[in-house]
């Protein structure tokens, strides 16, 4: 499946709205929007609630992230999450490394 990419600003944040799947195909774009967003806020949430698949691709794209916003404090964050992605972070660990609401 494709991948698109909403986003929207909310106070003083951007939220990213990807829908689709974030994997080895798609990732690479995931992460070079993502770090243009960067450029009008240093506060980003992504909303997973139209995700619908992310491989450990995605998921090495977000730590890619997490690292870069704690080198120029920002701040990325993470809501919505399907039972099969949150999934993903459980079982890897990362649900104690991101923020995840």
């Amino acid at each position: 499946m494709a991948l698109t990419i909403e986003k929207r600003m909310e106070e003083n944040k951007i939220v990213v709205l990807p829908a689709g799947d974030i994997d080895i195909v798609t990732s690479p774009d995931f992460k070079e929007v993502v770090l243009d967003m960067f450029k009008d806020s240093n506060e980003i949430l992504i909303d997973g609630e139209n995700l619908e698949y992310m491989d450990s691709t995605g998921l090495g794209v977000l730590i890619s992230l997490l690292k870069k916003t704690r080198s120029n404090n920002s701040k990325i964050s993470l809501t919505n999450l399907k039972p099969n992605i949150y999934k993903l972070f459980d079982i890897t660990g990362l649900t104690n490394v991101f923020e995840i609401i």
